[in-house]
């Protein structure tokens, strides 16, 4: 595959997985994530008469959202809401955040499989699973990590910082390992270097028979999930590897990251790639 077609077929992926395509439709968005920071869904909620509550599910759902279309991508594009038909809604700067990072392991030669925990739909998992093949990588595997059925209730005891969280609220969140893996196929990318991993991470991720990672990107939103995932698996990361942290944006996963860097003495340059994700490289 040239160069052009890998940049052309990952560029559609990327825009079918947060269904970028359908940006025009007014009715195609939830409840932007930046209204919700520090576990307060209705914290500086605005435009309150655009939506209405969707009791079963606590997820707040626009209704025709009158946006202009350039708003719609601007917002589709940092992660800001939630597209209810997408396999992903980190947006497209993330995505190709993700991309570059896959891509320079691979060029740079940096050993590992490549990890997510918490993968909702299964959209970034998707595209790491998408680099890997545009670039015939056959020897490293992705590991989707989830409980598959949504997140689980804070431990205040354990993690004040996650003290009233309401994420295990949101059935939204709660997606299936065979939906996941459904979508997967949909894109003709699952095969066995997709590896499933259901269960909460403190029961879980220590059990991964991998020896390395040269990706790790934490998707847990809360203190607990995070704080777990960096101890667990952040001593894998080769040197030279990359780390993401998809909800630095928010306050109790932010904590955690800031616990542990202090903590392992970790000092390597945060970089910001929109209002939430961030990430850092491995120092060699």
């Amino acid at each position: 595959m040239s160069d052009v077609s890998k940049a052309l077929y990952l560029d559609l992926l990327k825009k079918a997985l947060t269904d970028y395509l359908h940006i025009d439709h007014a009715y195609a968005n939830g409840v932007p994530s930046e209204h919700w920071k520090s576990n307060s869904l209705f914290k500086k909620l605005r435009n309150a008469w655009l939506i209405r509550l969707m009791r079963r599910s606590h997820v707040l759902v626009l209704k025709e959202d009158r946006l202009t279309p350039a708003e719609r991508r601007r917002r589709r594009q940092g992660g800001l809401d939630w597209p209810l038909m997408a396999e992903t809604m980190i947006g497209l700067k993330r995505l190709d955040n993700l991309q570059d990072l896959c891509t320079a392991v691979i060029r740079d030669d940096i050993p590992g499989d490549f990890i997510e925990t918490g993968v909702w739909r299964g959209g970034a998992s998707i595209l790491m699973r998408a680099v890997l093949k545009v670039n015939d990588v056959t020897d490293r595997l992705i590991w989707a990590c989830d409980s598959f059925e949504g997140l689980p209730p804070p431990d205040p005891e354990k993690h004040p910082a996650d003290q009233g969280d309401i994420h295990h609220t949101f059935s939204t969140l709660a997606v299936s390992q065979q939906a996941v893996e459904a979508n997967f196929e949909k894109y003709g990318l699952l095969d066995d270097q997709v590896r499933f991993v259901k269960g909460y991470f403190e029961d879980t991720l220590d059990g991964i028979p991998a020896e390395r990672f040269a990706i790790l990107r934490l998707d847990g939103d809360m203190y607990g999930s995070t704080i777990v995932a960096l101890n667990t698996l952040y001593p894998r990361l080769s040197a030279g590897g990359y780390i993401i942290i998809d909800d630095f944006g928010l306050g109790p996963c932010r904590q955690a990251v800031e616990d542990y860097r202090a903590e392992h003495d970790i000092t390597e340059e945060i970089i910001s790639i929109d209002t939430f994700g961030v990430y850092w490289q491995k120092r060699p």
